[in-house]
């Protein structure tokens, strides 16, 4: 009872501040943290308070479900559900994503091939609209249409305050295989024989996602949820780095905390950029801040200082465009993508993630999801690649990206609007559903008090 009287008091102090903002001012939540790498305006008024909605309301072990509330991050959650031997079905790969932001700005991971979207796992939640109001909304019944157009919807229809999800059942640790391939198109083939078995070489697999260094040299991580530990489990929180054991290991265990974690200690590779992959550095970097929190908080003072791109003018080299990203291509053109991506952008490594939307009750139960629209019953694979590349003399700044979203869609795919996009606007409504979002902002947002998917995803309102 206690939690549910402080999940009201926090619902009404958001519903206030709310109430306060200025018509006409833009809507922000007040947050600590950010997994955003899409600048914005700077806001003229306090945000949203969201401070009492940061917490697991109640977990139901024999049900397999969790009510949490929207700011919760998968940290807390994941804490929650661990002592029941249960875990969501999609735990996106760094600890401060939080389930709303998941939800409403998608997220993937490796259970993704069998389970889809952290969305596909919600069955309810409670949504502060434009209007002001807070609804429930379900799968069918009166507010369907909020429910299917809320993921990927960024903030425009409204902020998650609770968010019934399924949950899944957990073993004590997580055996992996890593199997190398020098040939993509072996890749993708051994992807769709896991797909189709949901094993691998007599094998069962729960949970599947890769790397590329370069089209010769990929590797495929095939992780099996177990009780029985072979050996004593790896440990990539203090001098490993795990992304580097995939090139030296064929086997190995985690526990299943540290398996779920394991690619925010060094934020995937990226920590490289700050030094701490080297030893001397490592050694003395402190642990708790191996975090990509951390990270990105790193991040953010650097493009509010500018100090590195300084330090580049003065040394004589040229500008940089940020490239991060992470793009969706169907398994039939991955091959032909991570080649043209490799010779084209010349970034690496890049992470592989298999996804599928989630077939609930069976081959053929897949919902479609008109914010992001995947196609059932296909496979795709998920690219995910963070980093800056060298602007060439004559180009400008958002030249690549552009040409990144070109081959995006060509091959088909789709790419996730956590960081910079360039679409035109009738581009962007065609790939994103622009005519049910606008439907929907309708009827919640009559007023439309709340920022634009285009406009936040793209004019950086």
């Amino acid at each position: 009872m206690h939690a549910v009287r402080d999940h009201e008091r926090a619902v009404d102090a958001l519903r206030r501040s709310y109430a306060a903002v200025p018509a006409g001012e833009p809507v922000r939540l007040a947050k600590q943290t950010s997994n955003l790498f899409r600048p914005r305006s700077a806001p003229r008024t306090p945000g949203l308070d969201v401070s009492g909605l940061t917490g697991v309301l109640s977990v139901d072990p024999d049900a397999r479900t969790a009510d949490v509330q929207g700011m919760c991050t998968y940290e807390d959650l994941v804490d929650a559900t661990l002592p029941h031997h249960l875990m969501p079905l999609v735990v996106p790969q760094l600890r401060t994503i939080t389930l709303g932001g998941a939800v409403t700005g998608l997220g993937i991971e490796s259970t993704s091939f069998r389970n889809g979207l952290p969305h596909e796992s919600v069955t309810e939640l409670d949504i502060l609209t434009g209007s002001g109001e807070l609804l429930t909304a379900r799968p069918v019944g009166e507010h369907a249409d909020l429910f299917r157009a809320f993921p990927n919807s960024l903030g425009s229809l409204g902020y998650s305050t609770r968010l019934r999800i399924e949950l899944q059942p957990v073993r004590r640790y997580v055996a992996l295989r890593n199997i190398r391939f020098s040939r993509l198109e072996e890749l993708t083939d051994a992807i769709a024989d896991v797909v189709a078995k949901g094993s691998w070489e007599g094998e069962p697999v729960d949970a599947m996602d890769g790397v590329m260094f370069s089209p010769g040299e990929a590797y495929l991580v095939l992780a099996t949820f177990t009780d029985e530990a072979d050996g004593r489990p790896s440990d990539y929180t203090g001098q490993g780095i795990y992304y580097r054991s995939l090139r030296r290991r064929t086997r190995d265990v985690l526990t299943t905390y540290d398996y779920l974690w394991r690619w925010d200690t060094d934020w995937f590779w990226c920590s490289a950029a700050f030094g701490v992959q080297h030893p001397v550095v490592r050694r003395l970097w402190p642990q708790r801040y191996r975090r990509s929190d951390f990270y990105h908080r790193l991040v953010r003072l650097e493009h509010r200082h500018q100090v590195a791109a300084r330090i580049d003018r003065w040394r004589g080299r040229p500008a940089r465009e940020r490239v991060v990203q992470d793009v969706e291509i169907p398994l039939a053109g991955t091959a032909d993508f991570l080649r043209w991506f490799a010779g084209t952008v010349r970034m690496n490594p890049v992470w592989l993630c298999p996804l599928r939307l989630r077939e609930p009750a069976g081959p053929g139960s897949a919902r479609a999801w008109p914010l992001y629209p995947l196609q059932p019953g296909e496979t795709y694979v998920n690219i995910g690649f963070w980093g800056s590349v060298p602007i060439a003399e004559g180009a400008a700044d958002g030249d690549v990206n552009r040409e990144i979203e070109r081959a995006v869609s060509e091959a088909g795919g789709h790419k996730s609007l956590y960081s910079d996009a360039y679409y035109d606007r009738a581009a962007f409504d065609r790939l994103y559903g622009g005519e049910t979002w606008r439907a929907v902002k309708e009827r919640y947002d009559p007023d439309h008090r709340l920022t634009g998917l285009y406009e936040k995803a793209v004019a950086r309102a």
